[in-house]
């Protein structure tokens, strides 16, 4: 069985950051890619970042240099630092193991709240 618990929303200005993280269950966390997903009010749930197990990073081109993904395999957390939030980032924050077409591969959680407002 493997879960994850997102952490670390909340409300920011335009132009603000924050930070996610999502724990892991899975004692063999390392061993494969992690991703973060994003839904929009209206809209359907997107990648917006992945980390392969070798630290290989990719970016959906709405967040490419704004949004980092890092991990710690030591404490089994893929983290999401994002910088110069726009209202557009407005979403629920999700990870899960991405597939190779980018689909998630375990049940989603609850996700975590981000929202960028004046």
């Amino acid at each position: 069985q493997v879960q994850f618990v997102e952490s670390g929303g909340g409300l920011v200005q335009p132009g603000g950051s924050l930070r996610l993280s999502c724990a892991a269950s899975a004692s063999t966390f390392r061993f494969y890619a992690m991703g973060w997903y994003r839904q929009a009010p209206g809209k359907q749930r997107e990648l917006v970042a992945r980390i392969t197990g070798g630290g290989s990073t990719n970016y959906a081109d709405s967040v490419k240099g704004r949004f980092t993904i890092s991990r710690d395999n030591a404490k089994n957390t893929v983290l999401l630092q994002m910088n110069s939030l726009k209202p557009e980032d407005t979403a629920v924050y999700y990870c899960n193991r991405p597939s190779v077409s980018g689909s998630g591969l375990y049940g989603w959680g609850q996700g975590i709240q981000v929202t960028v407002s004046s």
